[in-house]
């Protein structure tokens, strides 16, 4: 069961349970989204390691798969169920029995609408989207097992929002100057708004090389920080040992990262579950900000 004790996702044998699976696909993919029958269900289906979400009395309420080509899908959810944590927990599933087959990634198609949901759990969109069974999809991939490496902006803004949904209360960011293209994306807005607003003693801290350029662009972290100023702290770097470094990165008080060798470009390296990096950059991070000014004037601006 979860927390609440209202529902509990196990695996399920799709030889004996094939009905109960597609009890809750059949209203999901068939009835609300009108996909064919002969293409809700496929050859995969008898292959795939399956997991099926229950309420208290037992009645199936969600289910998804996890095929022998490492690819998640079939994520269904019950309308009722929605946003009370189902699919989280059987996303939570699938990628545990990942890691125990050590398998080094998994991807899924995502339907465009559930992408954010995908991103907050670690997936990057990779290549272009595309139509299946007449609705948008977008190709995702999360490495299991190391780094992710990272290129693109998108695919930086995805990882980005997952490290902020993986952090339990604090958050470190050491930024050039709050890279447009990335501290701007509203995914990544949203997101530090619901770790500021969800957790009580989340704390933000931001540390720029300069404060001078978000200001003048008007930020929209500065405006989301002058609204919860308990929560979000800026500093800028003013010591001239600090000056010449060239990264960027945000750790969270979790295991997530995503480290840029250089900060002015999207390139780098990332992870969910690799507590000793990020705690390295968090360590990093502590020693530059005791040496770096608060930015006063962010208070100051009356937005």
């Amino acid at each position: 069961m979860n927390a609440a004790g209202d529902y509990r996702v196990a695996p399920v044998d799709y030889a004996t349970d094939a009905r109960l699976v597609h009890q809750v696909r059949d209203v999901v993919f068939v009835q609300e989204q009108q996909v064919p029958r002969d293409l809700e269900r496929d050859a995969m289906d008898p292959l795939s390691y399956h997991v099926l979400a229950r309420d208290a009395s037992g009645t199936p309420i969600g289910t998804a798969r996890l095929t022998p080509a490492h690819r998640i899908g079939r994520m269904a959810v019950l309308a009722a169920w929605r946003g009370r944590g189902v699919g989280d927990a059987l996303l939570g599933a699938l990628l545990d029995e990942a890691r125990q087959r050590q398998w080094p990634d998994v991807s899924l198609h995502a339907q465009v609408s559930a992408e954010a949901f995908y991103a907050r759990h670690g997936f990057v969109p990779e290549g272009e989207r595309f139509l299946e069974a007449g609705i948008e999809h977008q190709t995702m991939r999360r490495v299991v097992a190391g780094a992710a490496r990272i290129t693109r902006r998108a695919e930086a803004v995805a990882i980005t929002t997952a490290v902020i949904a993986q952090a339990r209360r604090g958050l470190v960011v050491y930024s050039r100057a709050l890279d447009p293209g990335l501290w701007d994306a509203p995914t990544v807005v949203e997101g530090l708004r619901r770790l500021a607003t969800r957790q009580t003693g989340a704390h933000v801290q931001l540390l720029l090389q300069d404060a001078a350029t978000p200001q003048r662009a008007l930020a929209p972290l500065i405006a989301l920080g002058q609204r919860l100023p308990s929560v979000f702290s800026f500093r800028e770097v003013q010591d001239p040992v600090d000056l010449p470094y060239t990264a960027a990165f945000v750790a969270n008080d979790d295991h997530g990262y995503y480290f840029r060798p250089l900060g002015h470009r999207f390139d780098g390296e990332a992870g969910l579950a690799h507590a000793g990096r990020a705690r390295q950059l968090r360590e990093d991070f502590s020693q530059i900000w005791e040496r770096s000014r608060p930015v006063s004037e962010y208070r100051a601006l009356g937005l």
